[in-house]
């Protein structure tokens, strides 16, 4: 079965280590849930697989079934309440924008207020190397062949269910990895008939802001056009950060050396993406990330200080960060408990807003090219 049911290949790949990719990529996978996507990802770091860590998920276990492997569901196609976000009684709450120019925090005024309906979500499965290892700990001593042949394998052996996106998680560098993985997908996807395989729509290619690390990725850009795979665009990771207490920015690493490697390679520029200490706290330790005020959900989760426990509103800003309120009747979703979720969590994470702009951008390109082709 292999790529069969998948419409959309999606590649994660930075020339340097230590740049976020697997974050990136965890994120990525959640905002296109978000957005009503199915999403898989394909955690091929076989050296480093931190995907299962991230998505909180690390004793699953894969099951063999007669035709391959099955992949670890992370959630399934559902319903998610809304979320509920309480001002401070001063009105000056501040709720860090994501999408603006310099992640500013900005303020609520506590009277705004929009009511939300429920938030269709995507399935999404994840497919590693962690899950077949005994520990954390665990070391991976393979020589190139047997990399090689550990990747072929997922590509060809796991029985992945309907997908509107596979998100594939790289190593650094263009090692046997990158070979064997593009060599795989370019013979899988050079029918000539649009749906006869599944269609590698490109790469995101991640970097952080500081020159050396700009240096490192400019390799793997021109990897991918050597290789033949399309870049679909570039996303500076840790690029500031905003502190959540006094709201004073300060960019650790530089800021904008994505973007002028973006532009002189001519590809887009997705965004710049903060360093957000909530984020790590989330996929550390499981807590939903707060900023100030306490969020609330409709389900009665915290305490309302209105002890109005039925009133479904938010503010305009989380309503805008959401994206919810995305009503699709003829989604066949089904609805079950939400409140400790990751997908739920992370809608009260101030990068949420900036990656489903992102995705946004990539559903535009992607699925646009494909009405194209088709």
């Amino acid at each position: 079965m292999g790529l069969d049911n998948v419409k959309h290949i999606v590649l994660v790949l930075s020339g340097k280590g230590g740049v976020g990719k697997s974050s990136i990529t965890t994120q990525l996978a959640l905002s296109l849930s978000l957005a009503d996507r199915s999403v898989g990802i394909l955690d091929i770091d076989l050296t480093g697989p931190s995907i299962p860590r991230l998505l909180g998920i690390e004793d699953a276990k894969i099951k063999q079934a007669p035709g391959g492997w099955l992949p670890v569901q992370v959630h399934p196609s559902h319903l998610l309440s809304p979320v509920l976000e309480v001002p401070q009684s001063n009105g000056n709450e501040a709720v860090l924008n994501g999408g603006g120019e310099n992640h500013s925090p900005r303020p609520s005024n506590g009277t705004d207020t929009v009511t939300l309906s429920t938030c269709p979500v995507g399935a999404l499965y994840a497919i590693s190397l962690g899950f077949l290892l005994p520990s954390r700990s665990s070391a991976v001593v393979w020589r190139g062949p047997k990399k090689t042949a550990m990747v072929r394998q997922f590509l060809t052996d796991v029985q992945w269910p309907s997908l509107d996106y596979l998100l594939i998680d790289t190593p650094p560098g263009t090692s046997d990895e990158h070979i064997s993985l593009a060599e795989a997908l370019l013979q899988q996807t050079s029918s000539p008939s649009p749906d006869a395989s599944p269609k590698l729509a490109g790469a995101v290619i991640v970097t952080t802001p500081q020159a050396v690390a700009v240096s490192d990725v400019r390799k793997e850009l021109s990897f991918c056009r050597k290789v033949g795979i399309g870049v679909l665009g570039v996303v500076e990771n840790m690029s500031g950060y905003v502190c959540e207490c006094c709201g004073e920015g300060t960019n650790l690493f530089g800021k904008g050396g994505g973007e002028i490697m973006a532009g002189e390679f001519d590809v887009r520029f997705l965004a710049s993406v903060p360093v957000d200490g909530q984020w790590g706290s989330l996929v550390e330790e499981g807590k939903r990330p707060r900023y100030g005020g306490e969020v609330v959900m409709d389900d009665g989760d915290a305490d309302d200080d209105d002890g109005d426990d039925d009133e479904q509103t938010v503010t305009k800003e989380r309503r805008i960060e959401t994206g919810c309120g995305n009503d699709n009747p003829e989604k066949d979703v089904s609805i079950g408990p939400d409140t400790e979720l990751l997908v739920d969590k992370y809608r009260s994470c101030s990068l949420c807003a900036i990656f489903e702009k992102i995705t946004g951008q990539l559903i535009g390109l992607v699925e646009s090219s494909h009405a194209n082709r088709t």
